[in-house]
């Protein structure tokens, strides 16, 4: 008879300066700083509904808890390792009141998400191409870094889908790929803010935050970016008031 398997290793970590506690496993894909700052994106207030696509452990949904009081998260996560962890870190936060997790995938989505329901959507999806990537060989961290049966195309689509009319989408990506991003909104959406997110000064951006707003007609609008590090690599004093103090991200 065989032994049962292990259970992963996880080690216990902490966001905005530790309003956030974090269990994630202690290999493969390893939360960074793009949920920090996409949660830091969202524009939402106390009594709104968001839906954070692809939500892994729930970094970037327990951010926007902690900084917005009362607004009511749903994370849907494919990986149903990860779908446990994220709802036992929001027990381990105090907001599972508020944050629900569910295991789903968005090509064929839970019932209980009901289309044109949610104030705001967000997502930090897959962020390499199948055809060009060099996937991980930890089938966990492959899942979150490449795309695979749902393309960036399918994760615009149900987000806009997730959506109430005029209800905002926020996403964090590639800058090589604002172009491509940009396309699937387009006669969609509209009142587009493109956030560039410098690694430093004079350093071409790597990542960008997206806003738009559902079947609006309204410009596209590029904003001047935040700046991640000073020339010693400490963060700099605004992405450390966002990373660290829990400050949204200015859209205006």
């Amino acid at each position: 008879m065989s032994a049962p398997a292990a259970a992963p290793l996880l080690t216990n970590d902490a966001l905005l300066g530790g309003r956030v506690k974090l269990l994630q496993p202690a290999s493969g894909y390893r939360v960074a700083i793009d949920p920090v700052l996409l949660a830091a994106a969202v524009p939402a207030g106390p009594a709104d509904t968001v839906l954070d696509i692809g939500c892994g452990v729930g970094a970037a949904s327990l951010c926007l808890a902690a900084r917005v009081p009362d607004c009511r998260i749903t994370g849907i996560e494919t990986q149903r390792d990860l779908v446990r962890l994220a709802g036992e870190n929001a027990a381990r936060n105090g907001v599972a009141d508020r944050v629900a997790i569910m295991a789903g995938d968005i090509r064929n989505p839970p019932p209980l998400l009901e289309p044109g329901s949610f104030a705001h959507v967000m997502a930090n999806p897959p962020y390499m191409e199948a055809e060009t990537a060099s996937p991980s060989p930890v089938p966990a961290k492959a899942t979150a870094t490449v795309e695979s049966g749902a393309d960036l195309a399918v994760w615009v689509r149900f987000a806009l889908a997730m959506t109430r009319l005029r209800g905002g989408v926020t996403f964090i990506h590639r800058a090589d790929r604002l172009e491509h991003l940009l396309a699937q909104f387009a006669g969609h959406a509209g009142g587009i803010v493109v956030l560039p997110l410098w690694p430093g000064t004079g350093k071409p951006a790597k990542r960008v935050i997206i806003h738009a707003r559902k079947d609006i007609a309204m410009p596209t609008r590029l904003l001047p970016g935040l700046v991640l590090h000073d020339a010693d690599g400490r963060f700099t004093v605004a992405a450390d008031a966002v990373l660290r103090d829990a400050k949204a991200l200015d859209l205006g």
